[in-house]
């Protein structure tokens, strides 16, 4: 692992295994994260001291998070830490200034995208287009934060004539599921994964036969195990914003990308429906004050 978007993908990568560690094992990954000093000459014997447990206990923790050993996960997450990405997350303060708040905040989104793109499954994102491009219905679903993020997506493709029914009652999610095809695709939106109502609705949609994709920030996540394409968002929580605000900037991304490749794919039926549907809301614009 020396490639830049190899060693961007460390912190992404153990931060998704997250939900699968117990409570002991997630608080020795923090006790790591935690430590200023983390580097290539941290003894395994001086970080299973700090963190409370037995060496064995973190070589069976770094095996688990998808390392070969200590050794193997003592180098990248050393030097993961010292990529200036990594180095931008600064916790915010309930004292920052409107300056560092500013600054803070827009460090975690760049952070944010720029470790989203390290891990992005380039084949699934293909796959992800080709099926959009294609499906007879698509069918999104989502609640809360994540809804509105299904929405902001169904409507740039509706400016290209490609039409998406956004649900965000379980009740419709499960009607829905339950009327889609092979020829359908169902769009499961939630940061954590672990939404049941957007589950549910994606197990039911593919009992139905149509294709899967999952929005999420956490691909080992009960959807994400289900769905037949994942695309992963990643970004790190701060007591303040907490996660969801940095990743749902990153999944924004990752959906205008989509919304570009399935453009792409008829490029000359969508120009042509981008014009149609700019000229008929020309009417409700004022760009010029009286």
């Amino acid at each position: 692992m020396n490639s830049a978007d190899d060693l961007k993908a460390v912190g992404p990568r153990i931060r998704m295994m997250m939900p699968q560690l117990t409570p002991l094992e997630a608080r020795v990954v923090d006790t790591v994260f935690g430590l200023r000093d983390f580097s290539e000459d941290t003894a395994l014997k001086d970080l299973a001291a700090e963190a409370g447990v037995s060496e064995a206990m973190v070589v069976k923790i770094t095996k688990k998070l998808g390392f070969s050993g200590y050794r193997d996960f003592r180098y990248a997450v050393s030097h993961y830490n010292r990529l200036p990405t990594a180095e931008m997350h600064q916790e915010l303060s309930a004292e920052d200034s409107s300056r560092e708040i500013v600054q803070k905040v827009f460090r975690t989104s760049i952070q944010a995208l720029e470790e989203t793109l390290a891990i992005l499954d380039l084949d699934g994102f293909d796959r992800a287009a080709e099926l959009l491009a294609r499906a007879g219905h698509r069918d999104f679903y989502g609640v809360g934060g994540s809804a509105q993020i299904a929405r902001d997506v169904a409507h740039k493709f509706l400016r290209i004539g490609i039409r998406v029914n956004v649900h965000d009652d379980s009740h419709m999610m499960l009607m829905s599921g339950s009327l889609l095809g092979p020829e359908d695709v169902a769009v499961g939106f939630s940061h954590s994964g672990n939404t049941t109502a957007v589950i549910d609705a994606i197990l039911l949609a593919r009992k139905s036969g149509a294709r899967t994709i999952a929005i999420t920030n956490y691909g080992g996540s009960a959807l994400a195990q289900i769905a037949d394409i994942v695309l992963c968002s990643t970004a790190q929580g701060s007591p303040l914003m907490g996660e969801n605000a940095a990743a749902r900037i990153a999944q924004l991304n990752i959906l205008d990308a989509l919304f570009v490749a399935v453009a792409q794919r008829n490029y000359p039926a969508a120009e042509k429906n981008l014009e149609k549907t700019m000229s008929a809301v020309t009417s409700k614009r004022k760009d010029k004050l009286p």
